[in-house]
Parts: C-alpha cells; sequence; structure tokens
C-alpha cells in the first residue's frame, strides 16, 4: 500500500473577510430598522435578540453567531443571504408579507391601503391593496399630468370616480381611467370592499 498523502490543514477563516461581514451587518441591520421606523427594543423584541447585543452589531463592535443573525433576519421577513446582501445566496423572488407594516400606506377606520411595491426602488408603477369600509370613500387630487389608474374589484360594490365621469363596478370588474384629474374610490355597498390598483405615471 503507498503511503497516505498528508492532509494539508484546513484553511482558517479570512479575518479581513469576517470584518467586512461585521460591518456590513451592521450598517445594514441599521439601515432596515430605519426603513421601518423600529427601536432597538421593537426589533429586539420582533428577533429574540437582546438590545445591548443588538446596538453592539449595529455598532460594529460584535460579530454575531450564524443563530442571532438568523434570527435577525425572520424578524426582517428575509433569509439570511438578503440580510447579508449576498447575490449567490439571496433568492430572487421578493416578498412583501400581509402583516408587514411598513408597507401599510394608510390605515384608518374608513380605508386602508397597503402598498404591494418595492418601497426601495424608483418606480412609475405603484401597485396597492385598497380595503373600503361601508360608506368609506378614496379621493384623491390630481396626480401627475398623463398618470392612469387601473383597477380590479375582488370584493364588495365599488363607484369610480374620474373628473365628471363615473361608473359603478362589482367583483370582477376592472376598469382604467385618468388619474391626473381629481378622482375617487368610493364603497357603494353594503359591506366591506376590497380593491387591487395600480397607477401608472409617464
Amino acid at each position: 500500500m503507498p503511503p497516505k498523502t498528508p492532509t494539508p490543514p484546513t484553511p482558517g477563516p479570512d479575518p479581513d473577510h469576517a470584518e467586512a461581514i461585521t460591518r456590513h451587518l451592521g450598517s445594514r441591520v441599521r439601515q432596515l430598522r430605519t426603513e421601518r421606523d423600529w427601536s432597538l427594543e421593537q426589533l429586539g423584541s420582533a428577533s429574540g435578540v437582546s438590545r445591548s447585543m443588538l446596538s453592539q452589531i449595529e455598532r460594529e463592535q460584535a460579530n454575531p453567531t450564524l443563530a442571532v443573525a438568523m434570527r435577525i433576519a425572520r424578524a426582517f421577513g428575509m433569509g439570511l443571504g438578503e440580510l447579508l446582501q449576498m447575490p449567490a445566496a439571496t433568492s430572487r423572488v421578493t416578498v412583501i408579507r400581509a402583516d408587514d407594516r411598513t408597507y401599510h400606506y394608510r390605515s384608518d377606520k374608513d380605508c386602508r391601503i397597503r402598498t404591494l411595491s418595492p418601497l426601495n426602488l424608483e418606480k412609475d408603477v405603484e401597485f396597492y391593496e385598497v380595503q373600503l369600509q361601508p360608506g368609506g370613500a378614496l379621493r384623491s387630487a390630481p396626480h401627475f399630468a398623463g398618470t392612469r389608474e387601473f383597477l380590479t374589484v375582488q370584493k364588495g360594490r365599488v363607484r369610480v370616480e374620474s373628473g365628471g365621469d363615473a361608473e359603478g363596478l362589482g367583483p370582477g370588474d376592472s376598469a382604467h381611467y385618468r388619474a391626473d384629474v381629481a378622482h375617487a374610490l368610493v364603497n357603494a355597498g353594503k359591506g366591506e370592499a376590497v380593491i387591487f390598483l395600480v397607477d401608472i405615471y409617464r
């Protein structure tokens, strides 16, 4: 039997690379927390990571374990690769969770608007879910010249007003109209109305 070839030693982690990840994670956590208008206490409650540890991570004074990083990622509703913004590990599917209040554009007793578009993209198309309670209405001033709105009614009865025109819609009906004039969506039924709305800017 020929002699065994000695196994080369396993290289240890590159300290410069580890330090770069620590710096990046700190700024990334701080950025995401600021975008959501969360305090350290709120992030700690959502993630199960102590406020002091989160503070040290944001100040680049701590190198968190994988388990801690995973808990922080889950609190933000994303995977670890997305938190670290590592292209090889990040899913190309961007998800907006139904319970993420960051995307609640407006919420009151008559109307709730939830944006379904990514907040971090400059865009000329915006996508919304609108919930109107009985008697509720979403009235809007004219948008930029050339803006149009497209909508589909998922539930309820809705009256669409655009300038001096108006049309009634029911479940499954769609409409598009000028939004560079005063316009409105009015709940014309006795129950809740749910609408999917797209704004296209020119």
